[in-house]
């Protein structure tokens, strides 16, 4: 603010524009305090959680987390479990984030979440722009991984899905 003052005949101005000035200071003196006395002011922003492909993470929530929002999805899934624990589960790469909120809607922790690929000894062979991915401790093995080619993955999958059919238990009717 700009005051202006010529002569004695606009002391008026002169205590007004002083008056506006000392107020704005202590609205801004203020508000810089009660930021810092608030502790919803303080930053929610945790470290980021690296989670490998095809795993799961447990995380611990705050007491008051009433909604849990992801923001990729199709990135990391997340499931509430009893107790206020949490299990992030990598479905594919990339960086999404988890948000808990309070019954209010104020946040109470925000997670950057990384997806990166997966930590066993994997060996990827490409055939031309077809790609082959095998876990290799201690046998190479065909596994199914996110990238791979759409004949390898399905057929991987395909043996997978049978595989867990014989394995389980007979329907009853």
């Amino acid at each position: 603010m700009t005051v202006f003052v010529a002569g004695r005949g606009h002391r008026p101005l002169l205590f007004a524009g002083l008056g506006c000035l000392a107020i704005a200071l202590a609205a801004v003196t203020h508000s810089k305090t009660a930021l810092a006395a608030d502790p919803a002011a303080e930053s929610t922003l945790r470290e980021p959680i690296t989670v490998n492909l095809d795993q799961a993470k447990l995380v611990k929530l705050p007491e008051r987390t009433a909604t849990l929002v992801i923001g990729n999805p199709l990135i990391a899934d997340a499931a509430v479990q009893p107790g206020g624990v949490v299990v992030l589960t990598a479905k594919s790469y990339g960086m999404t984030n988890l948000v808990a909120l309070d019954r209010s809607g104020a946040t109470l922790v925000e997670y950057p979440i990384q997806v990166v690929g997966p930590s066993d000894a994997v060996v990827v062979v490409f055939r031309g722009i077809e790609r082959e991915s095998y876990s290799c401790a201690p046998d190479c093995e065909r596994r199914i991984t996110l990238g791979d080619s759409v004949g390898f993955f399905g057929a991987n999958l395909n043996a997978v899905g049978a595989f867990g059919a014989a394995l389980a238990p007979p329907e009853k009717k």
